[in-house]
């Protein structure tokens, strides 16, 4: 069994290297490794090239929707993206705030923070910022974010409820999140979730899509809802180096499988508080 360091370093490890390949490497293979014919990212995400502020060489290809688009981000803002990567989401977020706001990225993986500064330098932002940083404990200040997005991280993360406490600790009073995910609906076999392979391509570390949102309702945001969900369909050519027969065609019979959704909420403008409820004095 990985404990969560082991998961946490397996995780860096991938990343650093997808940091160091562009979009079309990563993409012409499964979680940037030469396994299969078809990859899981390119079925994830969505298509960003249309989208105000869009940088191609900030773009990994490794979301799994498009958060910014419905995270109502008001000129003026202060935003962070957690789990930034090369810096795409926050340049996004950047064309909506303007140089009157800010934009923090965090990321876990060195190699990919180095990357996003880069960007960021090229195009001369000087209003977007990357910290390296673990989100369950995020280098950023009490009460002082308006809104956070994130796509496709927290299924990366060993405990997502710490991850949404820290959401709530530094949000301010009535600021609120967007952030698209990968869940799970059924049970999926051990041998899925337990493959390295697929979890870094956002599937083996996902949880059930209920209690997702139970930890969000736990922390007393407000506003809760699914802004947008879709069916995150794996091709059979991955399947099979994972399941038998019997278990794809329970697959095909939707008896369980995955989906990517945008969760929406907001901490209450009453709230104040030093870190999420229930654990201040």
């Amino acid at each position: 069994m990985k404990t969560d360091k082991d998961i946490k370093e397996m995780v860096r490890q991938k990343y650093s290297e997808i940091a160091l390949q562009d979009k079309d490497s990563n993409q012409s293979s499964c979680c940037g490794a030469s396994c299969c014919s078809t990859e899981v990212y390119n079925i994830m995400t969505d298509d960003y090239s249309n989208v105000k502020g869009y940088e191609k060489d900030a773009d990994l290809g490794l979301g799994c929707g498009l958060p910014t688009a419905f995270a109502k981000i008001k000129q003026g803002d202060v935003v962070l993206d957690l789990g930034s990567g090369a810096g795409n989401d926050c340049f996004v977020a950047r064309s909506e705030t303007g140089p009157g706001g800010k934009v923090i990225g965090i990321d876990f993986t060195e190699a990919m923070i180095d990357r996003a500064r880069q960007n960021a330098d090229k195009l001369g932002y000087h209003n977007v910022e990357f910290r390296q940083g673990d989100i369950e404990q995020m280098p950023i200040a009490d009460n002082s974010i308006d809104v956070v997005v994130s796509n496709c991280v927290l299924n990366l993360v060993p405990n997502k409820k710490q991850v949404f406490s820290e959401i709530y600790r530094v949000l301010k009073p009535g600021g609120h999140f967007s952030i698209s995910d990968i869940v799970l609906f059924g049970q999926l076999p051990e041998k899925v979730l337990e493959s390295a392979e697929m979890y870094a391509g956002c599937v083996s570390g996902a949880i059930q899509k209920q209690v997702y949102l139970d930890h969000i309702k736990e922390l007393e945001f407000e506003n809760i809802q699914i802004q947008k969900e879709k069916a995150i369909l794996i091709p059979d050519d991955i399947l099979v180096n994972y399941l038998d027969k019997n278990q794809l065609d329970q697959y095909h019979s939707g008896a369980y499988g995955i989906e990517s959704i945008t969760v929406f909420a907001s901490k209450p403008k009453s709230k104040a508080s030093c870190c999420a409820p229930g654990c201040c004095s």
